[in-house]
């Protein structure tokens, strides 16, 4: 089992930045690719971003291309998720996941956090 735990939300100006933080614990971290992914009213989740459990390798949404950056802190089973010039349609309740393997689909996660939302005012 791993505990997937998110922090950073908020209520943000558009062109604003926040840091999503998504901290671990239960089965070995390093061993999991992680990702991020949001939902917003009426919306189906959607892929956001992912990092292998290596770092080495990550995935972005084109969407959010270019303004959001995944790492991961392996000293304290942590994954963020940076987020820059942040528009009023990245406004969602932001989830952080693990798998086996990097993945864009929401089903290849096994473990999720409760969420954090995130919203940008216009």
């Amino acid at each position: 089992q791993v505990q997937l735990v998110e922090s950073g939300g908020g209520l943000v100006q558009a062109g604003g930045s926040l840091r999503l933080s998504c901290a671990a614990s239960g089965r070995t971290f390093s061993s999991y690719a992680m990702g991020w992914f949001r939902q917003a009213p009426g919306k189906e989740r959607e892929f956001v971003a992912s990092i292998s459990w290596s770092g080495t390798n990550t995935l972005y949404a084109n969407s959010v291309k270019g303004r959001f950056t995944v790492s991961r802190e392996y000293a304290k089973n942590t994954v963020h998720l940076q987020m820059n010039s942040l528009k009023p349609e990245d406004t969602a309740v932001y989830y952080c996941a693990a798998s086996a393997l990097l993945s864009t689909l929401p089903r290849g996660y096994d473990y999720w956090g409760q969420g954090t939302q995130v919203t940008v005012s216009s």
